[in-house]
């Protein structure tokens, strides 16, 4: 029993966060006592002040009062602890069961630190995601403040093509009623007239008196000069192309303003470029690199190489050597002058001794150029109005994105969306062969030109 109260003593007096016996003992506000050292400066690396005990939060860092009767029982714990020291070495009998128990509570408090350790990696994980979350909240409100904006302009535009839309087919019909108008108005003057001269032609008929009748019939006899209606009409105005005209306008106006957000989305993931080099050891014999590891072209026959592992067997391929598991990372490859080529990026464990169609199935996620200007993706003709001279990779991992950007014209050529990596991405490249040096222009990595 008095065994039992001793630990039970022991084990009060020790700071839970040296796990030794208090040193200046002192109190936090939410009543736990620690080292002064120990709580001091545990405050002072871990913001915001939280209890290590019972995980209080403090607003502002916590006054420490010296707690005096602890002070005064920690003293007197280790008069006893001396005295039973004295004991044990007059009693060396018991000194293999102190020691024992010594080594133990060494060991206990081992394992209390390594708790403690773990608790407070978990601790720095929980701030690490929280930190991610709110990073990802403020990248949504942003895109999405964008995508509003973005939308809403569309739509203005929109509704101010289909006013001037309206507005164009309303001025051609008043044009055509107002040109009616003025016709039925003329015809209706000429009628009048007409009807005048029928009824002095009637009167004049029926004139007894010889002198008036000749005196009159000359005058009434010569007709008024008339417009000739015969070839006169009002065509319907022609609507045909209206609409059509209407939306290539609004067509072109989305076209400039796609293009400005391509720019300003381009500039963006610039921001990600990785030096990129070329990996000899994965190299077909039959391509040629440069001494900077930065070219790759498809030389005029194989070399004598050794069938490594990781060596492209059959096609005319090559990876870099930087491998990425997470987060985003951009290149761009000069692909000048050439007729065919294939860019991209791979699984790290995608098969490279045989044959095998570029598609994310297979473990690539890729575009390629075929005799000069067919530009195709994964069972896709891609259409093009420029032909690209350098081409920009992005990937962005987590997010499971894969875009290529024709880089001078800022324009997106192609994205897979919603791709699902489990393994390590390589960049890719494939210059193809030479076709008798009509593709003999090098693939070429080159630093990402920044603009303002």
């Amino acid at each position: 029993m008095a065994a039992a109260s001793c630990l039970l003593c022991e084990h009060q007096f020790l700071c839970s966060i040296c796990l030794d016996v208090f040193t200046d003992p002192v109190t936090t506000s939410c009543g736990h006592n620690f080292c002064k050292s120990c709580i001091t400066e545990h405050f002072n690396v871990n913001v915001p002040y939280q209890c290590p005990m019972c995980k209080e939060v403090f607003h502002t860092k916590p006054q420490l009062k010296i707690n005096t009767f602890i002070s005064e029982m920690v003293a007197q714990f280790r008069h006893e602890a001396q005295k039973r020291a004295v004991l044990d070495h007059k009693n060396h009998e018991f000194v293999p069961l102190r020691k024992e128990h010594e080594e133990q509570k060494t060991e206990l408090k081992k394992i209390e630190a390594e708790i403690w350790q773990m608790i407070q990696e978990r601790q720095l994980k929980i701030q690490e995601i929280q930190h991610s979350v709110d990073l990802g909240k403020k990248a949504a409100d942003r895109q999405t403040a964008e995508g509003v904006e973005v939308f809403t302009a569309l739509m203005e535009s929109a509704q101010r093509s289909l006013i001037q839309l309206k507005e164009e087919i309303q001025e051609k019909q008043r044009t055509t009623e107002k040109q009616a108008e003025d016709f039925i108005k003329e015809l209706e003057q000429e009628i009048s007239e007409l009807k005048k001269r029928g009824t002095e032609l009637k009167q004049l008929s029926g004139c007894e008196d010889h002198l008036h009748f000749v005196q009159r019939f000359s005058s009434v006899n010569t007709a008024p000069p008339m417009k000739t209606w015969t070839k006169v009409s009002v065509r319907p105005p022609s609507y045909e192309g209206t609409v059509v005209r209407a939306v290539s306008q609004l067509e072109d106006k989305l076209r400039k303003d796609m293009k400005k957000m391509v720019e300003a989305e381009l500039k963006r993931v610039q921001q990600y470029e990785v030096d990129v080099t070329l990996d000899p050891d994965t190299a077909n014999s039959w391509l040629v690199l440069s001494e900077d590891e930065k070219q790759v072209k498809c030389g005029d026959g194989r070399k004598n190489l050794p069938d490594k592992p990781q060596r492209f067997s059959l096609c005319c391929n090559i990876l870099g050597k930087q491998s990425f598991c997470s987060g985003r990372f951009y290149f761009e490859v000069q692909v000048k002058g050439k007729s065919g080529w294939a860019l991209g990026v791979v699984r790290e464990s995608v098969n490279r001794k045989v044959h095998i169609a570029l598609n994310p199935q297979n473990g690539y996620w890729s575009i390629w150029l075929r005799n000069g200007n067919e530009y195709c993706a994964p069972s896709v003709h891609l259409s093009l109005e420029s032909q690209p001279q350098k081409v920009g990779v992005f990937v962005d991992y987590e997010e499971g994105l894969v875009s290529f950007y024709d880089v001078d014209s800022s324009v997106l050529i192609y994205s897979f969306i919603g791709c699902c990596f489990n393994d390590k991405l390589l960049p890719f490249f494939s210059p193809c062969r030479n076709d008798g040096g009509k593709n003999s222009a090098p693939l070429i990595i080159t630093p990402v030109r920044h603009t303002e």
